[in-house]
Protein backbone atom coordinates (compact mmCIF):
# COMPACT_ATOMS: atom_id res chain seq x y z
CA UNK A 1 0.00 0.00 0.00
CA UNK A 2 1.14 3.31 -1.09
CA UNK A 3 -0.97 5.24 1.29
CA UNK A 4 -0.75 8.75 -1.43
CA UNK A 5 -3.92 10.75 -2.93
CA UNK A 6 -4.49 10.28 -6.36
CA UNK A 7 -3.27 12.67 -8.69
CA UNK A 8 -0.12 12.98 -6.21
CA UNK A 9 2.95 11.25 -7.07
CA UNK A 10 4.96 9.65 -4.77
CA UNK A 11 8.49 11.54 -4.05
CA UNK A 12 11.53 10.66 -5.98
CA UNK A 13 13.64 11.33 -3.13
CA UNK A 14 14.68 11.63 0.35
CA UNK A 15 17.22 14.43 1.75
CA UNK A 16 19.79 12.90 4.48
CA UNK A 17 22.03 15.07 6.76
CA UNK A 18 24.97 13.52 6.27
CA UNK A 19 27.93 14.60 8.60
CA UNK A 20 26.37 18.78 8.34
CA UNK A 21 25.73 18.46 4.42
CA UNK A 22 22.51 17.77 2.46
CA UNK A 23 22.87 14.69 0.22
CA UNK A 24 19.83 13.75 -2.11
CA UNK A 25 19.11 9.99 -1.94
CA UNK A 26 17.56 8.81 -4.87
CA UNK A 27 14.27 6.77 -4.21
CA UNK A 28 13.08 4.02 -7.41
CA UNK A 29 9.86 1.33 -6.86
CA UNK A 30 11.13 -1.78 -8.46
CA UNK A 31 8.47 -4.45 -9.13
CA UNK A 32 10.84 -7.44 -8.72
CA UNK A 33 12.87 -6.28 -5.05
CA UNK A 34 11.80 -7.91 -1.89
CA UNK A 35 13.44 -5.72 0.39
CA UNK A 36 14.80 -1.97 0.78
CA UNK A 37 18.23 -1.51 -0.28
CA UNK A 38 20.55 1.38 -0.32
CA UNK A 39 23.23 1.35 -2.61
CA UNK A 40 26.42 3.77 -3.67
CA UNK A 41 26.95 3.46 -7.15
CA UNK A 42 31.29 2.77 -7.52
CA UNK A 43 30.80 5.86 -10.75
CA UNK A 44 29.53 7.91 -8.13
CA UNK A 45 26.21 10.00 -8.19
CA UNK A 46 23.73 9.95 -5.68
CA UNK A 47 22.46 7.18 -3.39
CA UNK A 48 19.74 5.05 -4.30
CA UNK A 49 17.32 3.66 -2.27
CA UNK A 50 14.93 0.89 -3.71
CA UNK A 51 12.05 0.09 -2.28
CA UNK A 52 9.98 -2.94 -3.01
CA UNK A 53 6.58 -2.94 -4.67
CA UNK A 54 4.26 -3.28 -1.88
CA UNK A 55 6.75 -1.05 0.31
CA UNK A 56 5.54 2.48 1.57
CA UNK A 57 7.43 5.79 1.37
CA UNK A 58 7.62 6.34 5.19
CA UNK A 59 9.31 2.79 5.53
CA UNK A 60 11.96 4.10 2.77
CA UNK A 61 12.35 7.38 5.11
CA UNK A 62 13.18 5.54 8.08
CA UNK A 63 14.96 2.62 6.45
CA UNK A 64 17.14 5.81 4.91
CA UNK A 65 18.00 7.50 8.60
CA UNK A 66 18.56 4.03 9.72
CA UNK A 67 21.35 4.33 6.90
CA UNK A 68 22.62 7.60 7.77
CA UNK A 69 26.05 6.15 9.19
CA UNK A 70 26.80 3.49 6.28
CA UNK A 71 26.23 5.93 3.53
CA UNK A 72 28.44 7.95 5.69
CA UNK A 73 31.42 5.45 5.30
CA UNK A 74 30.90 4.26 1.92
CA UNK A 75 30.83 8.27 0.64
CA UNK A 76 34.35 8.60 2.58
CA UNK A 77 35.58 5.42 0.67
CA UNK A 78 35.02 6.69 -2.59
CA UNK A 79 37.53 7.21 -4.59
CA UNK A 80 38.26 10.80 -5.80
CA UNK A 81 36.93 12.21 -9.03
CA UNK A 82 39.88 12.07 -11.60
CA UNK A 83 38.51 14.99 -14.39
CA UNK A 84 40.32 15.02 -18.01
CA UNK A 85 42.27 18.28 -17.95
CA UNK A 86 45.87 19.41 -18.96
CA UNK A 87 47.87 18.36 -16.80
CA UNK A 88 46.24 15.53 -14.98
CA UNK A 89 47.16 12.12 -15.59
CA UNK A 90 45.21 8.80 -16.28
CA UNK A 91 46.06 5.29 -16.62
CA UNK A 92 46.36 3.36 -20.10
CA UNK A 93 46.73 0.21 -19.89
CA UNK A 94 47.37 0.20 -16.26
CA UNK A 95 50.40 3.21 -16.92
CA UNK A 96 50.09 6.48 -15.81
CA UNK A 97 50.00 9.04 -18.83
CA UNK A 98 50.31 12.83 -18.23
CA UNK A 99 47.74 14.60 -20.20
CA UNK A 100 49.36 16.84 -22.04
CA UNK A 101 47.23 19.57 -24.05
CA UNK A 102 48.68 21.10 -26.98
CA UNK A 103 46.31 23.87 -28.57
CA UNK A 104 48.29 24.22 -31.53
CA UNK A 105 48.71 20.81 -32.48
CA UNK A 106 47.55 19.18 -35.54
CA UNK A 107 45.39 15.75 -34.80
CA UNK A 108 43.36 14.39 -31.75
CA UNK A 109 45.49 11.91 -29.69
CA UNK A 110 48.66 10.71 -29.24
CA UNK A 111 51.23 9.15 -26.98
CA UNK A 112 54.97 10.35 -26.59
CA UNK A 113 57.36 9.39 -24.24
CA UNK A 114 59.68 11.86 -22.95
CA UNK A 115 62.55 12.06 -20.03
CA UNK A 116 59.71 12.41 -17.46
CA UNK A 117 57.79 9.92 -18.79
CA UNK A 118 54.53 9.04 -20.90
CA UNK A 119 52.02 11.73 -21.85
CA UNK A 120 48.93 11.52 -23.75
CA UNK A 121 48.90 14.32 -26.20
CA UNK A 122 45.56 15.79 -26.70
CA UNK A 123 45.57 18.18 -29.94
CA UNK A 124 42.91 21.57 -29.77
CA UNK A 125 41.68 23.62 -27.41
CA UNK A 126 40.84 22.78 -23.91
CA UNK A 127 36.67 22.66 -24.28
CA UNK A 128 37.57 19.61 -26.84
CA UNK A 129 39.67 17.79 -24.62
CA UNK A 130 37.75 15.52 -22.24
CA UNK A 131 35.72 14.44 -25.82
CA UNK A 132 38.54 13.65 -27.73
CA UNK A 133 40.46 11.94 -24.47
CA UNK A 134 37.72 9.64 -23.94
CA UNK A 135 37.11 9.02 -27.62
CA UNK A 136 40.16 7.92 -28.12
CA UNK A 137 40.15 5.42 -25.11
CA UNK A 138 37.09 3.83 -26.63
CA UNK A 139 38.94 3.39 -29.94
CA UNK A 140 41.94 1.51 -27.97
CA UNK A 141 39.51 -0.56 -25.56
CA UNK A 142 37.37 -1.58 -28.60
CA UNK A 143 41.09 -2.46 -30.69
CA UNK A 144 42.43 -4.30 -27.48
CA UNK A 145 38.93 -6.02 -26.70
CA UNK A 146 38.32 -7.35 -30.47
CA UNK A 147 41.76 -8.95 -30.51
CA UNK A 148 41.32 -10.92 -26.98
CA UNK A 149 37.80 -11.97 -28.17
CA UNK A 150 38.64 -13.37 -31.15
CA UNK A 151 41.80 -15.58 -29.55
CA UNK A 152 39.50 -16.44 -26.78
CA UNK A 153 36.55 -17.33 -29.18
CA UNK A 154 39.41 -19.37 -31.45
CA UNK A 155 40.38 -21.47 -27.79
CA UNK A 156 36.81 -21.72 -27.07
CA UNK A 157 36.09 -23.45 -30.16
CA UNK A 158 39.43 -25.62 -29.84
CA UNK A 159 39.24 -27.08 -26.43
CA UNK A 160 34.78 -27.09 -26.25
CA UNK A 161 34.32 -28.27 -29.65
CA UNK A 162 31.50 -25.45 -30.39
CA UNK A 163 30.48 -23.51 -33.21
CA UNK A 164 29.27 -20.49 -31.12
CA UNK A 165 30.69 -17.37 -32.04
CA UNK A 166 30.67 -13.53 -30.96
CA UNK A 167 27.69 -12.11 -33.31
CA UNK A 168 29.02 -8.25 -32.22
CA UNK A 169 31.27 -6.25 -29.87
CA UNK A 170 29.86 -2.80 -28.39
CA UNK A 171 31.72 -0.90 -26.26
CA UNK A 172 29.34 1.31 -23.43
CA UNK A 173 29.83 3.33 -20.31
CA UNK A 174 28.16 0.50 -18.36
CA UNK A 175 28.31 0.85 -14.76
CA UNK A 176 27.18 -2.11 -12.58
CA UNK A 177 29.25 -4.48 -14.73
CA UNK A 178 32.42 -4.29 -16.82
CA UNK A 179 31.07 -6.52 -19.75
CA UNK A 180 27.73 -8.75 -20.57
CA UNK A 181 26.62 -11.41 -23.56
CA UNK A 182 23.45 -11.45 -24.86
CA UNK A 183 21.23 -14.10 -25.82
CA UNK A 184 22.02 -13.89 -29.20
CA UNK A 185 26.07 -13.70 -28.73
CA UNK A 186 26.75 -9.63 -29.08
CA UNK A 187 29.40 -9.25 -26.24
CA UNK A 188 28.97 -5.67 -24.60
CA UNK A 189 32.30 -4.06 -22.96
CA UNK A 190 33.01 -1.01 -20.51
CA UNK A 191 35.16 0.89 -21.96
CA UNK A 192 36.94 1.78 -18.81
CA UNK A 193 38.38 -1.67 -19.24
CA UNK A 194 41.50 0.09 -21.32
CA UNK A 195 42.87 2.17 -18.32
CA UNK A 196 43.68 -1.31 -15.80
CA UNK A 197 46.19 -3.42 -16.43
CA UNK A 198 46.55 -6.07 -19.91
CA UNK A 199 45.36 -9.17 -18.23
CA UNK A 200 42.24 -7.33 -16.53
CA UNK A 201 40.65 -6.75 -19.84
CA UNK A 202 41.79 -10.36 -21.23
CA UNK A 203 39.81 -12.06 -18.59
CA UNK A 204 36.61 -10.17 -18.82
CA UNK A 205 37.26 -10.83 -22.34
CA UNK A 206 37.07 -14.22 -22.14
CA UNK A 207 34.89 -14.18 -18.90
CA UNK A 208 32.10 -13.02 -21.81
CA UNK A 209 33.27 -15.65 -24.43
CA UNK A 210 32.81 -18.38 -22.04
CA UNK A 211 29.16 -17.29 -21.76
CA UNK A 212 28.79 -18.28 -25.28
CA UNK A 213 28.26 -22.03 -24.05
CA UNK A 214 27.04 -21.22 -20.26
CA UNK A 215 25.08 -18.49 -20.13
CA UNK A 216 25.00 -18.47 -15.67
CA UNK A 217 28.08 -18.51 -13.48
CA UNK A 218 27.89 -22.27 -12.75
CA UNK A 219 30.89 -23.96 -11.90
CA UNK A 220 30.87 -25.48 -15.26
CA UNK A 221 31.07 -21.23 -16.77
CA UNK A 222 33.64 -20.73 -14.13
CA UNK A 223 36.32 -23.96 -15.52
CA UNK A 224 35.28 -22.60 -19.43
CA UNK A 225 36.34 -19.34 -18.06
CA UNK A 226 39.32 -20.73 -16.55
CA UNK A 227 40.13 -23.14 -19.28
CA UNK A 228 40.13 -19.82 -21.70
CA UNK A 229 42.40 -17.58 -19.06
CA UNK A 230 44.41 -18.74 -16.46
CA UNK A 231 44.68 -15.83 -14.88
CA UNK A 232 41.22 -15.28 -13.91
CA UNK A 233 41.56 -15.16 -9.83
CA UNK A 234 44.20 -12.77 -10.59
CA UNK A 235 42.03 -10.40 -12.71
CA UNK A 236 39.04 -10.90 -10.47
CA UNK A 237 40.98 -9.93 -7.39
CA UNK A 238 42.54 -6.68 -8.95
CA UNK A 239 39.41 -6.07 -10.04
CA UNK A 240 37.59 -6.28 -6.65
CA UNK A 241 40.10 -4.04 -4.90
CA UNK A 242 41.05 -1.04 -7.65
CA UNK A 243 37.48 -1.30 -10.19
CA UNK A 244 35.77 1.31 -8.29
CA UNK A 245 38.72 3.82 -9.50
CA UNK A 246 38.34 3.14 -12.90
CA UNK A 247 34.70 4.69 -12.76
CA UNK A 248 36.49 8.19 -11.12
CA UNK A 249 38.43 9.49 -14.10
CA UNK A 250 36.61 11.68 -17.09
Amino acid sequence: MRFFPPGRAEPDHIMLDIEGRPVRVEVRRNARARRYTLRLAASGGNPVLTIPDRGTFKTASTFAEDHRGWLADSMKKMPEAQPFCAGGTVPLRGVPHLIDQRPTARGTVRTEKTEEGLSLVVCGEEPYLARRLTDYLKREARRDLSAAVEHHATTLARLHATNRKPTGLSIRDTRSRWGSCTAKGKLNFSWRLILAPPFVLDYVAAHEVAHLVEMNHSDRFWAVTHDLFAETERARKWLRRYGNELHSYG
